[in-house]
This record gives structure tokens, sequence and C-alpha cells, in this order.
């Protein structure tokens, strides 16, 4: 059944999308104030498969958290811990690999390696990390770092941001990791994560990495004390950096978990709000191919309803994952593969094998060859949309 948007105050937006045109930041603003979360979703899901068909993309992934030991204490974050805590870790480089060697026998393609701001490991230790899980398989991603472990990592190295990506590169780093941007607005950034890499800072290091050619993913940590303002301020930056340089290969919208942190929220994100802003960001990054469905702070079956949203991606296998579950989050440590493939299908998507970079491994075997993108000018009709 289709609907149309003509008695809708959306209706210019959609006509907006069917020209290929780019719309404003007032235009997202309207689609995170509006009711009508169904007419959001269909644009979003408009552009989802003008750009992917309809693929949906999974990664054998497995997550690494080399130690939660933190020189910061922001304040949204549970993860770090003081070398006086009693529940802070830090994993040997020789740990690390035994985790790796344990993930290439799961056949993971990528490690996502993240940690705190360490108060004592020197550069080399770092260096040293990647050339021995590197050794382990070459064939391995390795997708490791926030954009504050970069600036960490070049005032420990005594270089510049450029020069310390440069030696990361050449030890084995594939990616820089999305981590970290929370949300851009000064205010808001001082509010939660105070102390913290500045959206400039953050922005310039990813810069610094897309012009050594490399790519990385960007997130946006939403639901806390934000507004719809901001979220479209932060997605504005992100816009202008990726038309600047081309190298973010996804977004990954993150939902804020709530428990054992400082921050006072009493209204974290509900499924609706992750919804709408999977479908927001969609529609405005219009430059970035791939839109990120983070089970883990989302949860499974909330993941796939946003393959309809906007989203045609629900991330990876992990293995073990701590950050979020430390603030809260509910979700299991790990999927199977089958586990993912079968959500994907359900929702009405062919699953594909993606490699860190979103370029396909293996593609479900329900399709013999890549199914193309959805040209709107030339599909059989308009979405469904509500006309309310």
């Amino acid at each position: 059944m289709k609907f149309y948007l003509k008695k809708s105050d959306l209706y210019d937006i959609y006509e907006k999308l069917l020209a290929g045109e780019r719309i404003s930041e007032g235009d997202a603003l309207r689609l995170f104030e509006t009711s009508d979360l169904n007419a959001v979703g269909a644009l979003a899901n408009l552009v989802c498969q003008r750009k992917n068909g309809r693929h949906a993309t999974y990664i054998l992934n497995r997550y690494i958290n080399y130690s939660n030991y933190c020189i910061l204490s922001c304040q949204f974050c549970a993860f770090s811990r003081k070398k006086r805590d009693a529940d802070g870790f830090q994993h040997s480089i020789e740990e690390m690999i035994q985790k790796a060697k344990e993930a290439v026998d799961l056949g993971v393609t990528e490690l996502h390696i993240v940690g705190g701001l360490h108060p004592s490991l020197p550069f080399s230790h770092y260096v040293e990390m990647l050339q021995a899980l590197k050794a382990v398989d070459d064939r391995l991603r390795l997708k490791c770092f926030t954009a504050i472990e970069i600036l960490h990592l070049a005032w420990l190295a005594k270089k510049d941001v450029t020069e310390t990506l440069l030696t990361l590169k050449e030890a084995g780093l594939s990616s820089l990791t999305g981590g970290g941007a929370e949300i851009f607005h000064p205010d808001i950034r001082a509010a939660i994560a105070r102390g913290k890499e500045s959206a400039e800072e953050y922005l310039d290091v990813h810069r610094s990495w897309h012009q050594l050619g490399g790519r990385s993913t960007c997130t946006m940590l939403y639901g806390h004390i934000e507004s719809p303002e901001h979220r479209v301020d932060h997605l504005s930056r992100l816009r202008h950096l990726q038309d600047e340089t081309g190298g973010f290969t996804g977004f990954i919208p993150l939902p804020y978990q709530p428990d054992n942190n400082e921050i006072d929220v009493r209204h974290p994100p509900t499924g609706y709000d992750s919804l709408r802003t999977i479908a927001v960001s969609r529609i405005f990054l219009d430059n970035i191919d791939h839109i990120t469905a983070y089970w883990i702070g989302l949860g499974t079956q909330l993941a796939q309803v946003a393959l309809s949203y906007g989203a045609d991606d629900i991330h990876g296998t992990i293995v073990e994952e701590k950050i979020f579950h430390m603030a809260g989050a509910t979700s299991p440590q790990l999927q199977t593969e089958q586990e993912m493939i079968s959500s994907i299908r359900e929702a009405g998507r062919t699953p594909v094998q993606r490699d860190t970079f979103y370029e396909p491994i293996k593609i479900g075997e329900e399709t013999s060859e890549p199914e193309q993108p959805v040209d709107s000018a030339k599909s059989s009709g308009d979405p469904v949309l509500s006309d309310s």
C-alpha cells in the first residue's frame, strides 16, 4: 500500500530526495521534530536503497580492549579506571596475540582495538602491539584507536599527528575507529566529556588519516543532554569533512547507556528515538555510503527493525564488548554469523559479509551476483509514506 506526502510538511524534503538534492540543516531539524516517524523512516529507506539496494552487511570481528586505565575522567564514561581501582585491567601483548589467534580460528577478519589513555605505557608499546598482531595473520585488518588515543600517542611519541599516524600505519594499522566523537557542540562536550579533545581536534585527526590514504568510521553519542539542534550540528560537521576528504566509510549512531556514570539522564534514548536518529542520519549524510545499526547498543531486534529505517549494516560478531556493557547494556556479548544472517533475511534484506572498508566478502547464498542499487527515478513507485 502506498501513501503519499502531498499533505505533509515533509513533502518538499521528499521532492528533494527524489531529485537527488542535498537536504539542509533546517530540513534535518524538521525531520527530528516531526511526529511522523514512519514518514521519516520511509524517506530514509528510499535513500538507503538508492545507495545500497537491498543488501545489508555484517562483519566477522572481535573487540579487544587492551586496558581501561585512563588519565581522563569523562563524566559519561563507565569504562575508565585508575590504577588504584580493583576492577582495572591491562592485557599484555602476549595475551592480545592469543586473543587474535582465537579470532583467526573463528574466521574473524577484523580486530577492533581501543582502550583508555594509559598513564604509563610508552609509544613503543603500541607500535610493538600492532606489529605483533599483524604478524598473527597478515590478512587481519587492525581497526584501532579513537581520535583522543591518537592525540595521546602523538604526545607520547613527541611527534605531530600525521607523523604518529604514519608510524602506526607502517606498523600495521588498517583503519581508525570512529569512537570519541560524542557530541561536537562545545557546551555539551564540556558537560559530558570535560578535558577530552575538542570537535576540531577529533576532526583534524581523521582529516590527517584520510590525507594519508586511510579510511575510518565516524560516530555520534545521542540520547543524553543534547538537543536535536546539537545533533544536526554534529552531523553537519561530519558531512563537511566528508565533502573535503571522502575518507569516512560509515557512520555509527551510538545510543547513550545511562548506568554507572556521572550524568543524570532521566530519559535515555528509546527505540523510537533511535530509529529516528538512524533515519535522519541516513537522509542527511548523503556523502557517507553506510549507516550502522549498532546492535550492542540497540539490541538485536531493534537493529533488525533499523534496516527498514535507513541502516544497511548491523555491525559484527564482536565476541567480547566491555565499554557499553560496563555502562549498563544488557545485549549479548556476541552474535554468531548465522544469527546475523537470519536477522537480515527476516528483515527482507540480502545478507552480505563485509570487510573493514564495507567491501563485500560473501553475498547471501540466495543471490548469485551483487544486487544493483536502486535508481529511484526508475523504480516502480514511491516508497511507503504517511500523508498525515
